[in-house]
């Protein structure tokens, strides 16, 4: 089945104009001005893109696809996440990740779920690893997970500047690093280190003294949180200026924001507005993650669940209240995202790249319709695809 969306407004991210694109099977193989479809023309599906706006399928790094520990005791863990929960939020491309349980939550049920969420039909990777160094792999080592697990692209999330990481010395974050990067230089993957960073004091300063030390490029890693504090937002903005890679997380309701902490929207105007390099942010939503909330006192009262959704929820917000340009701000869930992790063939609206796709309406730019690898997932809004388990 050939499928041609006609007359769509196309954000590749950068605006093409008004464009006709055709998907063959599961890639994209053209864009044109105007195509001229036979009346009478067989096995040809089109879709009306007038007053809709076609964007690359989104790409989430950091999302617990297999649930997540809570911090509140075993009642409080997570739940697996939904497909359509997924597909739902725009989303094509999903990295999996294991948080603060790493005993509970194993690498051999995250590949699992990666796997099904994959048969399913979106496109699905993995960090391995969870908060502790050294790392807990699926083989006997970080190069063989990455060169041998398909699915594995590089290590996270460890947890540094957190009273929840394994308090790793310096020496030991960077030969977790080192690996990762071989790993990644041997089988043609990212190695990216994807780094949780929490409240601490020390902040970004073992990836500061990575970049002054060592021969391992700052670009191997991508450290997240970013805009949970003030001072880590600004430590943030001096390591893109370096080269660095950062990323916000999304997920954080406004009315549950920490003092100092940013929206990632916000955390991305501030940085256009000071001509930092945003051609090096990243947005996630560590969906499925535990989202605790503590009262005056520090004490947990409840724990809610960080939702995918709030990845493109962000980016909107970057449009409307922020009003940044359509084009850099889906950036930081496409083309950006796709960089970082070195995927070839997703980001972007081009020939021959996957044909993971996003129609929104112009008017007040909700998700329409979503299609990932040349299948349609969601259409009006709604899921048409859903996970075998879901009701």
């Amino acid at each position: 089945m050939i499928k041609i969306i006609k007359k769509v407004k196309v954000y590749a991210p950068e605006y093409l104009g008004v464009k006709d694109v055709v998907i063959s099977s599961n890639k994209i193989e053209g864009i044109y001005d105007n195509l001229d479809i036979p009346e009478n023309f067989i096995n040809i599906e089109v879709i009306n893109g007038e007053e809709k706006l076609l964007f690359p399928g989104f790409i989430d790094n950091h999302v617990h696809i297999n649930g997540a520990g809570g911090e509140g005791g075993f009642n409080m863990r997570t739940p697996e996440i939904k497909l359509s929960d997924i597909t739902k939020a725009g989303i094509t491309t999903v990295v999996g990740c294991i948080g603060t349980d790493g005993v509970c939550r194993d690498m051999a049920s995250l590949i699992a779920k990666a796997k099904a969420l994959e048969e399913e039909g979106i496109t699905t990777y993995c960090y391995t690893g969870s908060y502790e160094i050294p790392v807990k792999t699926l083989t006997d080592s970080i190069k063989k997970d990455i060169m041998l697990i398909d699915k594995i692209i590089g290590i996270g999330e460890i947890a540094i500047s957190d009273t929840r990481s394994s308090q790793a010395t310096y020496d030991e974050l960077i030969q977790a690093i080192a690996q990762s990067r071989v790993g990644g230089l041997l089988s043609g993957k990212s190695g990216i280190v994807n780094i949780h960073l929490g409240d601490g004091t020390r902040k970004l300063g073992y990836l500061f003294r990575l970049a002054d030390e060592t021969e391992i490029p700052i670009t191997q890693i991508l450290p997240t949180h970013i805009n949970r504090n003030g001072d880590l937002f600004k430590s943030g903005e001096e390591y893109i200026n370096k080269g660095g890679y950062i990323d916000f997380t999304t997920s954080t309701p406004v009315e549950l924001l920490a003092p100092g902490e940013l929206r990632a929207s916000e955390a991305l105007s501030i940085l256009i507005k000071n001509n930092s390099n945003t051609k090096n942010v990243t947005f996630s939503s560590d969906g499925n993650g535990s989202m605790p909330t503590f009262d005056e006192k520090g004490r947990l009262i409840k724990v809610g669940i960080c939702s995918v959704a709030s990845l493109y929820g962000e980016v909107k917000e970057c449009i409307t209240t922020y009003n940044i340009p359509i084009d850099d701000a889906i950036k930081v869930i496409t083309s950006n995202v796709a960089k970082v992790l070195k995927l070839k063939n997703k980001g972007s609206i081009e020939i021959g790249k996957d044909a993971d796709l996003v129609l929104v309406n112009e008017d007040n730019l909700q998700i329409d319709t979503v299609i990932a690898m040349g299948k349609i997932m969601v259409k009006n809004g709604e899921a048409i695809v859903k996970g075998t388990f879901e009701d």
